[in-house]
């Protein structure tokens, strides 16, 4: 299993659009058959920082993701664009 989070941080007056696209690219990510888990979250009190909780069940499901159509578009397309910073975190899970 691979697990991690990214962080993104956008401009205010970007909100909306990025909630549009991170609507969109959760749907498709989530259909995908290697993807165990896709949650994007914000930051209480910092709704212009997003934190993505994604699993994917191998290497080659997070592979899959990341040449997928809807990541290409919604993400390098749209996200990446109007992002501030970025932060990915592998996790490592205890038990």
């Amino acid at each position: 299993m691979i697990s991690f989070t990214v962080r993104l941080t956008f401009s205010p007056e970007d909100r909306t659009e990025i909630a549009e696209i991170l609507r969109a690219l959760t749907t498709a990510s989530r259909q995908e058959p290697g993807c165990v888990s896709y949650i994007p979250h914000t930051i209480s009190g910092d709704p212009d920082t997003v934190i993505i909780y994604e699993q994917y069940k191998d290497q080659a499901a997070l592979d899959a993701h990341g040449s997928s159509d809807h990541f290409k578009k919604y993400a390098v397309g749209g996200l990446y664009q109007k992002m501030r910073e970025r932060v990915r975190e592998d996790l490592v899970a205890l038990l």
